[in-house]
């Protein structure tokens, strides 16, 4: 079996979440993007991966036509570990970081789709998961500001959802939020890596610990100064994780080795897809470091997060972006009833992508 072609497929959908949408950044103008990534082969399977995309889509998309699918194509999918590995080696140079990076992310998830098709069964099962039928999900709110952040989480409680994530940087807006949705429902502060010194990151945290935080999330600038949030992890008083900007696993263990966090949260659209999160998970257990996924997708990488948290022992918490869009490319598997998600059981992925909604939202 060969590669026959690579292709990134760019969409933006209309979402609605209950507020108005950002004037930039994630969900500017109401629309959410998803970079699709297609792989198919000589025997007719098509795999499905998604790589990071968002503000970095038009680099990330140069990656994939002109450094990835050309190495890609006319190779055998079967030994995915043994491809990845020649494939991260010919790009060492672009590919530790960064959106060289991003592509063979998608690339690798599209590649366990594959190997889920040829082999009759769901991806967790080749990842040696057991079964389990859903995975809670929390949901992970956009930017809103004290005027809206409110109104939007406790509609998310509502939904059943049993824990929220904002993506504030104010204790006014944390506390709004806490007023909203009560004492008991765990309440986690994205901050985006809004401070560039420990002492502000410090001083805010302490503002925010009265509305009782789970967590702190990427406080600084720049995200890979682990000996920073070390110091802030000994200082603020209330938990921290980060991760989605590791480049790659040993990315991870460094992380892990220098105490920077409580959580570490690897990203599969950027890190490296399945194969490189699987070793990140792996760096952080050996250090005794809680791992929760880095997954505010709205396609192929969110299932797959679905299914390595499906094979991660223990019940392990699914971030999940709140909101609707105006149709999803691949079905109801992205979306969260009563705050849970369905993990697929069909063979690889698990999903079946609509074609009519992939050209209706189709911009590159």
């Amino acid at each position: 079996m060969k590669i026959t072609r690579v292709e990134p497929i760019l969409v933006s959908i209309p979402f609605e979440h209950g507020a108005p949408a950002p004037s930039d950044g994630l969900g500017a103008g109401g629309k959410l993007d998803i970079l699709f990534v297609r792989v198919d082969t000589d025997a007719g399977v098509t795999g499905w991966g998604e790589a990071f995309g968002h503000a970095a889509a038009p680099v990330t998309l140069a990656a994939l036509t002109r450094v990835v699918a050309p190495l890609a194509t006319g190779r055998d999918p079967a030994d995915i570990a043994a491809l990845m590995t020649d494939l991260w080696r010919r790009t060492k140079g672009m590919s530790r970081n960064g959106p060289v990076a991003f592509a063979l992310s998608g690339l690798d998830i599209a590649l366990w789709d594959i190997a889920g098709k040829r082999a009759g069964a769901p991806v967790w099962r080749l990842l040696g998961g057991t079964g389990k039928a859903r995975v809670p999900a929390y949901a992970s709110l956009l930017r809103l500001g004290p005027a809206h952040v409110a109104r939007v989480a406790a509609a998310a409680v509502e939904r059943g959802y049993r824990q929220i994530k904002l993506h504030e940087h104010t204790a006014e807006a944390v506390a709004a939020a806490r007023r909203a949705i009560g004492p008991s429902v765990p309440l986690m502060v994205d901050t985006n890596c809004f401070w560039t010194t420990v002492e502000d990151a410090t001083a805010a945290a302490r503002q925010m610990r009265a509305h009782d935080p789970y967590w702190l999330e990427e406080p600084l600038f720049p995200p890979d100064d682990f000996e920073a949030l070390a110091r802030l992890r000994r200082e603020a008083g209330v938990p921290i994780a980060a991760g989605e900007n590791l480049g790659n696993a040993l990315d991870a263990r460094r992380m892990a080795e220098a105490g920077a966090v409580d959580v570490i949260q690897p990203s599969l659209a950027k890190m490296g897809g399945i194969s490189q999160v699987r070793n990140a998970i792996a760096e952080a257990e050996r250090r005794g470091v809680r791992v929760v996924l880095h997954s505010p997708y709205s396609g192929p990488a969110l299932v797959a997060a679905l299914h390595v948290i499906a094979a991660m022992p223990g019940e392990v918490v699914c971030e999940h972006r709140y909101g609707d869009l105006a149709a999803s490319p691949i079905g109801g598997c992205t979306a969260a009833v009563d705050g849970q998600l369905r993990v697929p059981d069909r063979p690889g992925l698990g999903f079946e992508v609509d074609d009519a909604a992939i050209e209706r939202f189709r911009i590159a």
